[in-house]
């Protein structure tokens, strides 16, 4: 079986959209920004897909950074907070940070993370609580 469906699930092109992690042990967001501009990145929470009392989710102390290209990964940490920034330097083009369901506040069950610039930000779920082939995994949007 393939990992898509097994594993993971994703969304190609999932800036600012909220994700479901109902049937998921949490989600990694894969983050990307040409050149080397740097960028603020939000994590927030809801209680739909719709945004619905969405609040910003203050649970960030880890993040990886890279180039972007497949060069080694740097650990940052910080206060637990809502936001990462990405430093104006090629090494930090790439960047990843993960949500665990438990994360969430009671009652939330979806979250998304924005770019406040033009950073590509792809959602992975991963540890999904029932397998099934790609072509029979639910819509997440």
């Amino acid at each position: 079986m393939e990992a898509l469906g097994r594993v993971l699930n994703a969304i190609a092109v999932g800036d600012n959209v909220y994700v479901p992690l109902k049937d998921a042990g949490g989600v990694t967001f894969l983050c990307y920004l040409a050149g080397a501009a740097g960028d603020t990145y939000t994590l927030t929470e809801a209680t739909s897909a719709a945004g619905g009392g969405a609040q910003v989710l203050a649970t960030i102390t880890r993040y990886w950074t890279s180039n972007g290209v497949g060069g080694a990964w740097t650990l940052h940490t910080q206060a637990a907070g809502s936001t990462v920034v990405t430093a104006a330097a090629t090494n930090e083009n790439g960047m990843v940070v993960e949500v665990d369901v438990e994360e969430l506040s009671d009652g939330y069950t979806h979250v998304k993370l924005a770019s406040t610039g033009s950073g590509l930000v792809t959602p992975i779920l991963r540890d999904l609580k029932v397998q099934r082939s790609p072509a029979n995994l639910p819509a997440l949007v």
